[in-house]
């Protein structure tokens, strides 16, 4: 079959996208690509059609745990096998899935990076026929990108035991970052190469980016002291479903809250709610039961939802590659849609407050490391594979330290490679029978309950006897006939008849341990990569202030300036280019008119009262207000009329 009719057949589509041809091609004369395609550019398409062309499997890494079961369903319902290895999976489950991958016939296999080093993942590869090696998100693998995460750099390692072409893609690459990316992913024999000779590394990629133009997208700027109004008034102006990212999660709820009230159908989400609750919310918001989601940034990668119709962003982000991914999640559908950002001076100030914070210095980061350890009772030359709950709000306060310069010290030895961390993870409900299944029988139970839950336990969870094991709460209530609530008490009870070990579900942080505690002046920190990623963050901090402060440059070209795309031209629908167009425009008057006249009225209008402002003063007013109105309505700039 050729890619057009894999495309045909398993997509219903007739054409590719910009560039999806070219990368498709590319890979399947076994070349190592580099694709960069914006927010809804269709990256998926680029790997899964080559994969479906080639005998074997292809091996997907991508941080995305939502990502992974999304494309997995996708991809199952079109009747293409595929499965995939995520935290929270126990060592039996991960066994029986690179089983399956290996034996079942499956064409596609997600995993975490993370997974890539562990034994049970190392001990598959010589069964597992991988026809080609996915990389998403691969800006995470450069310590110059925005998202570094260090376990990307065991992708390098594995290059040197799967001989199979790469497929690197990514929506948030600077030149610099392409660079880099290439780089570390380069064929093994490249890397000893650039090594022996002392050179740069021949990486022998094929580039290919497809042009960042969203032309259906306006950015839209807006300095005010009254965000929650800018707000309501864009989600009122706006229909459609919308996403509103913030920063703090109490902020999520006050605004979520304000919304409500407001009118709004609208509900928060940020990591610190339990993974049920985001699942439902989030469902709830693909299926428009909710209208708009206010978050921070753990929602929405890997969400495909095309009829996201506005993107708020209530505060300045960090930097322009994460507005650019946030920002791209409106309007994939094609349709005109808003990338709106609301900012005023405090936002700048906290700008420079956390590029303060996010550096702490290095004797900082040194200290937080040994008073982990002893916050932990772990001695000297000990602790190697620990895995630790941390709950960075209590080390901080026991040892007398800043959170937030607590979180980035952590996070930079992260960088170092000194531990891993996992921030807000679901920890689920595991199981043990400790009693020899024998004995069972010989044990008196204060609660009938309790020996059917026993029964459901052993039938559905082989293997319960010899390691704990996560359990479905919901499936097990049910089939006990009790609630949840009332199943986790008969759990606990029959821990306490030392029938079972109990380890009820969490919703934590998690430190993992990379080697056992170094003595002070021993842990190895980088002084001059230090520097380096200081200037960095400082190069992407200045970038967002500058770009919230222009007047001049069109929005869009601004953006694709940022990464690498010096020719474009404006996109004459953001809110520099439609200033200009009014400065020169004889219908700039009526927008005049029309915003002073709303605003007199405190926003609260009919179309009647407005034609009959009009009438008086239509001589130096164009006659087409009605549809000036309308855009100024469907930009948000402007509340609807009364009915």
């Amino acid at each position: 079959m050729t890619a057009q009719e894999v495309l045909r057949q398993y997509w219903g589509f007739d054409s590719f996208r910009p560039m999806q041809r070219e990368i498709i091609e590319a890979a399947l004369e076994g070349r190592d690509v580099l694709a960069i395609l914006p927010t809804g550019g269709g990256k998926s398409v680029c790997f899964q059609v080559p994969a479906l062309m080639r005998e074997g499997l292809a091996l997907v890494i991508t941080p995305l745990v939502s990502l992974m079961k999304d494309q997995v369903q996708n991809l199952n319902a079109r009747g293409v096998k595929a499965l995939c290895i995520h935290a929270g999976m126990n060592r039996r489950e991960v066994d029986l899935t690179l089983n399956n991958a290996a034996y079942g016939g499956f064409k596609f296999l997600y995993v975490s990076p993370e997974r890539l080093n562990t034994s049970l993942f190392r001990a598959y590869l010589d069964v597992l026929d991988i026809n080609f090696i996915v990389v998403d998100e691969a800006h995470c693998i450069s310590q110059w990108g925005y998202d570094f995460r260090p376990d990307y750099l065991l992708i390098g390692r594995l290059r040197e035991l799967v001989p199979a072409p790469l497929i690197a893609l990514t929506a948030t690459a600077t030149p610099r970052v392409a660079v880099d990316i290439q780089c570390r992913l380069a064929r093994p024999e490249a890397v000893k190469a650039a090594q022996r000779s002392g050179g740069p590394v021949e990486h022998g990629f094929m580039l290919l980016k497809s042009g960042f133009e969203r032309p259906n997208l306006s950015y839209i700027v807006r300095q005010s002291d009254d965000k929650l109004g800018q707000l309501l008034s864009v989600c009122r102006g706006v229909q459609g479903s919308g996403i509103v990212y913030m920063r703090n999660r109490r902020k999520c709820e006050e605004t979520a809250a304000f919304l409500k009230a407001s009118g709004q159908s609208a509900e928060f989400y940020h990591a610190g709610l339990d993974s049920r609750t985001r699942s439902e919310r989030q469902a709830a918001w693909k299926k428009g039961d909710i209208r708009i989601m206010v978050c921070t940034n753990a929602f929405g990668m890997g969400i495909d939802k095309p009829d996201v119709r506005f993107v708020v962003h209530l505060g300045i982000p960090e930097s322009p590659e994460a507005y650019f991914q946030e920002a791209g999640r409106a309007g994939r559908d094609g349709q005109r849609s808003f990338a709106v950002l609301i900012w005023n001076g405090a936002d700048i100030r906290h700008l420079h407050q956390l590029e303060t914070v996010s550096f702490p210095p290095l004797e900082y980061i040194e200290d937080v490391y040994q008073k982990l350890h002893v916050f932990f009772q772990i001695p000297y030359d000990t602790g190697i594979g620990r895995q630790l709950k941390f709950n960075p709000e209590e080390f901080a306060k026991h040892s007398n330290l800043n959170k937030a310069s607590v979180h980035y010290a952590v996070k930079y030895l992260e960088r170092e490679d000194h531990l891993t961390f996992s921030e807000d993870i679901d920890i689920d409900t595991r199981v043990m029978i400790t009693v020899d299944r024998n004995a069972l029988y010989d044990i008196d139970l204060p609660d009938r309950r309790m020996a059917d839950l026993l029964d459901a336990l052993m039938r559905g969870y082989p293997g319960i006897f010899s390691f704990p094991l996560p359990v479905n709460e919901a499936s097990l209530a049910a089939s006990c006939g009790v609630q949840v609530p009332q199943l986790r008490i008969l759990l606990y009870n029959l821990s306490l008849e030392h029938v079972i070990r109990y380890i009820p579900s969490d919703h934590s942080s998690v430190v993992f341990l990379h080697h056992d505690r170094l003595r002070p002046g021993n842990v190895a920190l980088s002084p001059s990569k230090y520097a380096q990623l200081k200037d960095a963050y400082h190069e992407r901090s200045q970038a967002m202030q500058e770009y919230v402060s222009e007047t001049d440059e069109c929005r869009a070209h601004f953006l694709l300036r940022y990464f690498g795309q010096e020719e474009s031209e404006p996109c004459g629908t953001c809110d520099i280019c439609r200033a200009a167009a009014r400065r020169t425009d004889p219908r700039a008057a009526t927008e005049r008119w029309l915003r002073e006249e709303i605003a007199a009225r405190g926003g609260s209008y009919t179309l009647d009262d407005l034609r009959t402002a009009f009438e008086s003063r239509q001589l130096s007013l164009s006659p087409d207000w009605p549809s000036i109105l309308r855009s100024l309505i469907d930009s948000g700039e402007l509340p609807s009329p009364s009915i």
